[in-house]
């Protein structure tokens, strides 16, 4: 089982917290941290905006990206969310293990 980390940006808390939580119940990932509050600045249909958004990090498998990838498309109020994938190339051991587990 090779881990990933999946970076994704939403909206706010509670979007993250319901996806999240439901890929923890279909075993598409073993958990989620959600750092509730960042300030993003990005450029969308020409201008340069900013908005107070929500980081998540996601950890599971590789073979789990695509169908975390569609869930989120499927389910986030963004029209082009950021969700990109983060190999992991050390880490513990029995917190691996764990991972392969639960996912």
């Amino acid at each position: 089982m090779q881990p990933i980390l999946i970076l994704w940006t939403c909206k706010d808390r509670e979007e993250a917290a319901e996806i999240a939580k439901d890929l923890i119940k279909q075993r598409l990932i073993a958990c989620a941290s959600i750092i509730p509050s960042v300030h993003s600045l990005y450029r969308w249909n020409g201008k340069i905006e900013q908005a107070e958004e929500c980081k998540v990090f996601l950890k599971t498998a590789r073979t789990h990206f695509m169908p975390v990838q569609d869930y989120i498309l499927a389910h986030c109020s963004y029209e082009v969310p950021e969700i990109l994938q983060l190999s992991i190339e050390q880490g513990n051991s029995s917190y691996f293990e764990w991972l392969k587990h639960e996912t």
